[in-house]
């Protein structure tokens, strides 16, 4: 790490083989909403480990001529970083697109330079959990662990599709349950009430970009669901936490009557930890049951607090936009549940004043309780074109931007995983 100077680093670049070199003579710039820039002293972090850089086809890299000021597009391709998890990217690649480029695939794409021997990334740590990293851990532990469940459980549908997401899709979700650790994966619904443009298990064919997974077919029963509990409870005993709604899934309150049935289930056998849904929060009145079935909190993702930014990305099908939200995670609080925003940050939409004010209000009036900082993955420019209608102003970084935040409500917490939360007696009823 650099200590009292300023680290700038240089522009990468790649030539048709995927090969990458530093530019001697241009510097790093990274683009936050329409402003190229270089990064800020505070946004750039070296390049951490289980981390990916590539390069971007069609897209030419642009940096920085230090001795002009101007920013000059190189005719190689540009290069971008998919930081590992628990990190929240700081500024997007800076890049040229050609006439004709693809669209880019569902990542989030860090600007990413060279200096001092090392790469560094813009991006920022937002949690100290090691929940999602696997150095050290060999391929076939996790192989194995996966075989294992599936000769244990041998008529057990999800335990079957969860295998296939750690042995085929390398889910990270999917591993830690065939660990034994962390995190239980519960993917339980095969439809969605929305149809977001950045969809992970559903894309239409003219999206330009395929789903990296495959959607849940079926629909477990809660005595699969139970048995999945059951044994990762049996293995992970520090702090469990079980999650339904994950990426090969569609929206989990939509099978609200099932999860219900299986947590009860779950909570009457003794069954301890941390019950999550992660949700788009679009069912208000599934959440009394939910809780009093023995659910612990809620994740919900969101984009923006801004009603039509909210409904140019999650585009809804059947509820009622960002108010049927705020009615969920209001009732929510009201049946005690502890309420995360899974918010999808993008440098240049996210932190700008407009949206630090709104976002800031919703969460001080709902009292909300944990920001999950995660980065939303999707291809910049298609992403800023939705964002143009509804958003402008400079970028404020991260860092102001949660310092911003956390003064307006000050019980507030940030991270970037479900937190475990130790042995609460059952939320129920206020």
């Amino acid at each position: 790490m650099s200590t009292g100077t300023k680290v700038q680093p240089r522009l990468l670049f790649a030539d048709a083989k995927g090969t990458i070199y530093d530019d001697p003579d241009l510097l790093l710039l990274c683009r936050r909403g329409d402003e190229l820039a270089q990064p800020r002293p505070q946004d750039l972090t070296p390049l951490p480990e289980g981390s990916d850089v590539f390069l971007l086809p069609g897209r030419r890299a642009v940096g920085l001529d230090p001795e002009t000021g101007q920013a000059l597009a190189l005719e190689e391709n540009a290069v971008a970083a998919f930081v590992c998890p628990a990190h929240t990217v700081t500024g997007v690649a800076a890049y040229a697109t050609d006439q004709g480029a693809p669209r880019l695939p569902l990542m989030a794409y860090a600007a990413v330079g060279f200096a001092e021997g090392r790469f560094w990334v813009c991006a920022k740590r937002v949690d100290e959990d090691r929940r999602q990293v696997f150095s050290g851990i060999p391929e076939e532990r996790i192989a194995q662990g996966a075989r294992n469940l599936l000769a244990k459980y041998p008529k057990n549908r999800l335990v079957a599709h969860l295998g296939r997401c750690a042995l085929t899709f390398c889910c990270p979700a999917a591993k830690n349950l065939a660990l034994g650790r962390f995190e239980a994966p519960l993917p339980t619904a095969r439809t969605c009430n929305a149809r977001c443009v950045g969809c992970i298990s559903h894309q239409p064919e003219d999206s330009g970009f395929p789903s990296p997974q495959g959607r849940i077919t079926f629909r477990p029963s809660p005595a699969e669901i139970v048995e999945v509990m059951a044994e990762h409870a049996r293995r992970e005993r520090r702090r469990p936490v079980y999650s339904f709604g994950q990426g090969c899934e569609g929206e989990p309150l939509t099978e609200a009557r099932t999860i219900a049935e299986a947590v009860t289930r779950f909570r009457a056998g003794g069954g301890r930890g941390t019950v999550n849904v992660n949700t788009n929060a679009s069912l208000p009145e599934t959440v009394e049951p939910l809780a009093r079935a023995g659910v612990d909190s809620i994740r919900v993702s969101m984009n923006s607090a801004d009603p039509g930014l909210y409904a140019a990305y999650y585009r809804p099908q059947g509820y009622d936009g960002l108010a049927a939200v705020r009615q969920t995670v209001g009732q929510a609080k009201a049946h005690g549940l502890f309420v995360s925003l899974n918010l999808l940050f993008f440098p240049g939409v996210t932190d700008t004043e407009g949206e630090l004010e709104r976002l800031a209000a919703w969460v001080h009036d709902l009292r909300v309780d944990f920001i999950q900082l995660r980065n939303l993955n999707l291809d910049p420019e298609l992403y800023l074109e939705l964002a143009a209608p509804f958003v402008g102003g400079p970028s404020m970084g991260l860092a102001n931007f949660r310092k911003r935040l956390k003064k307006h409500c000050p019980w507030l917490e940030f991270g970037y995983f479900n937190p475990y939360l130790g042995e609460r007696e059952a939320p129920g009823a206020p």
